[in-house]
């Protein structure tokens, strides 16, 4: 009975697509509206430099994005393989890339991740590995997503003048107390406490996490090369934000950068956009960057994941050409595949 009555509480798909666009579109009519009226001189320099912007520059950063998304299909595929999944290399990077196409319209925070398991699955017949192998990575990935931003709160604290800067180096320090002490709790909880939603994904997540005990050193060099990957990303970030004028140490964007991916996971908008661009804008304000200019770098970089998207549906339809291809071009479409996953997920 309270299943029911939980779905039948639950927000249709339709609106909750309806609400999280609203949220992006007002989000970014605010932030360009107060640029272009609050700061109208440095929104016309900012606008200057993107026109001057060269287009061999952008797809250069484009190479390095897909360059660090290659490393990161191996990564997975290695992940996967971890839960003897048995993943094979081409079928890996298909999977890889629908998972990027994906993430433009999915509307969960499980983005991609459902839909590569869901397909690796479909590859290899091993639904179960690629879902757990899959969910460790995600877990590694958290882990070095925060390690940057405890790292560059230390590192950047130093770039931020008055209280904000006490506020970083807190901030930092918290987190690191927070997690040495609370986590070894939460995680110790019974399943049973935990509220009804949550308990299948936490107990999942308990299974990832025990995988990960058995191999701690496949687990830590894991741990490495995802902190690379993120860290490649932030400097991509810097470079962008250097083209238009935004001179802030690079110790800052390594804050940034990882703690705006982080608040973008919050599903209040589509995709992050709006969000993305309010976070960005917001942390580069304390150090001086003016509105307009953050909002551009943080546009610019979506320009660069939304086209990475739209290279990994092309990688998805092409190699589905191939003789054996469980997926692809000839096997349905991406979008059902989307929705079949996340079904499965759920």
């Amino acid at each position: 009975m309270r299943h029911d009555e939980t779905n039948h509480r639950a927000l249709p798909v339709p609106l909750k697509l309806f609400l999280k666009v609203a949220v992006s579109a007002a989000l970014l009519a605010a932030l360009i509206g107060f640029a272009f009226y609050k700061q109208a001189d440095k929104a016309r320099a900012t606008w200057e430099a993107l026109r001057g912007l060269s287009p061999s520059f952008w797809l250069g950063i484009f190479a390095a994005f897909l360059a660090g998304h290659l490393v990161g299909a191996f990564k997975w595929r290695f992940n996967v393989n971890l839960a003897d999944a048995g993943l094979k290399r081409v079928d890996a990077l298909q999977c890889y890339g629908a998972g990027l196409f994906a993430n433009l319209f999915l509307l969960s925070i499980v983005g991609g991740d459902a839909l590569k398991a869901w397909l690796a699955g479909k590859a290899t017949g091993r639904l179960e590995a690629a879902i757990f192998g899959g969910l460790t990575e995600r877990l590694i990935d958290t882990l070095a997503l925060l390690s940057l931003i405890v790292v560059g709160g230390l590192a950047s604290q130093a770039s931020v003048e008055g209280w904000h800067q006490r506020v970083i180096l807190v901030g930092s320090l918290v987190a690191v107390v927070g997690a040495v002490i609370f986590l070894p709790l939460i995680l110790r909880m019974k399943l049973a406490r935990w509220p009804r939603k949550l308990r299948r994904p936490l107990s999942r997540l308990m299974v990832s996490m025990r995988r990960m005990a058995k191999r701690p050193l496949a687990a830590l060099g894991v741990f490495c090369v995802s902190l690379a990957i993120q860290a490649w990303f932030v400097v991509l970030n810097a470079w962008l934000g250097r083209a238009i004028g935004i001179d802030v140490p690079l110790a800052y964007w390594f804050l940034a950068v990882p703690l705006t991916k982080a608040v973008t996971l919050a599903p209040i908008s589509f995709g992050g956009l709006g969000l993305r661009e309010a976070t960005l804008a917001g942390m580069l304000g304390l150090v001086g960057v003016p509105t307009a200019t953050g909002v551009a770098a943080s546009l610019l970089w979506q320009s660069i994941v939304y086209s990475g998207g739209l290279f990994g549906g092309l990688v998805w339809l092409v190699l589905g050409l191939r003789r054996g291809a469980s997926t692809g071009f000839g096997h349905g479409s991406l979008v059902g595949e989307a929705r079949t996953a996340e079904g499965r997920h759920g």
